[in-house]
């Protein structure tokens, strides 16, 4: 797939738990999406990881590696040209709970899904070592999309969560276990919705739990939201999770599809070749099948 740019995506901060400025550009003002802050000044429940937030040494694969993040955020990026209100997805980028793919599974994530007339929303959540951490950040993260859909101009029933790797366990957790919030109310936007309306996991990690079960933390039932699954057969560490999760889903009755081509491994993001290069197709055109995605608008 041919590699997408990110440009031209500006926004107003906006002030919710708080706001992290973006960098000021020749005139003065911030440039770049608007980035928020999930929590409150001294309101985060649960620990931080220590140190400064750091970009790990790169490996010679273009990919941004982020970790000690102990100031979770979302960042925004609008969908262009959009009158009518638009689907929104948070983003979840993987990194076995220790990193994130920043780029490759995050703002190039984003990027894409701009092009469909999604917003799209990419939420750095804490790391390493903060899986109960990582999930109220994504809690939080779905009540205050809610809360600002009008003002983001976001249909309210359209607001979806896409992980990969460990992300995908984030989102899949978030699709089980939204209700109740995991930390006590903060403001009007612990009121929303928790649940997200559709999900997408992308070679997600840590779904399989004892006995042919998917894990504790995943309860599927008949209230799981409908679900996009993407693998490949030869990722044998993790596809068995895979596998148990859609039977679940099957068993629920939930609407779901999943994507299981052969061959493709682990970590592809959207640079993938080969057949299952096709996922970013076959997830937009199930969005639109199941009502989710609207008309696009066409991208110059």
């Amino acid at each position: 797939m041919k590699s997408i740019l990110l440009a031209g995506f500006l926004g107003t901060l906006l002030c919710l738990g708080g706001v992290q400025a973006n960098p000021a550009g020749e005139s003065g003002k911030p440039t770049g999406p608007p980035v928020v802050r999930l929590w409150p000044s001294g309101k985060m429940p649960g620990p931080a990881p220590a140190g400064t937030e750091r970009e790990l040494p790169s490996r010679g694969d273009n990919v941004i590696r982020l970790t000690d993040v102990h100031e979770p955020s979302i960042t925004v990026f609008h969908a262009p040209g959009a009158k009518a209100p638009v689907p929104a997805v948070i983003v979840c980028p993987g990194g076995g709970y220790n990193a994130l793919a920043w780029n490759k599974e995050g703002t190039e994530v984003a990027a894409w899904l701009n092009t469909l007339g999604i917003t799209g929303i990419v939420l750095k959540y804490r790391v390493p070592g903060q899986r109960d951490g990582a999930f109220q950040d994504l809690q939080r993260a779905m009540r205050l999309v809610r809360q600002q859909a009008s003002t983001w101009n976001l249909a309210p029933d359209r607001i979806g969560v896409m992980g990969f790797s460990a992300g995908g366990h984030l989102c899949a957790r978030l699709g089980n276990q939204a209700e109740p919030a995991p930390y006590p109310k903060l403001d009007g936007g612990d009121d929303q919705k928790g649940s997200p309306d559709f999900v997408v996991l992308v070679y997600p990690a840590y779904l399989a739990g004892k006995n042919g079960s998917p894990a504790p933390e995943l309860p599927v039932s008949a209230r799981t939201p409908p679900t996009f699954l993407v693998h490949t057969a030869d990722d044998k560490s993790h596809v068995p999770g895979s596998r148990i999760y859609h039977a679940a889903l099957e068993a629920a009755g939930v609407p779901n599809a999943f994507f299981l081509p052969a061959t493709g491994g682990h970590g592809y993001g959207l640079r993938a070749t080969g057949e299952i290069a096709a996922w970013p197709d076959k997830c937009r055109d199930w969005l639109n099948q199941q009502g989710f995605l609207g008309s696009a608008p066409k991208i110059q």
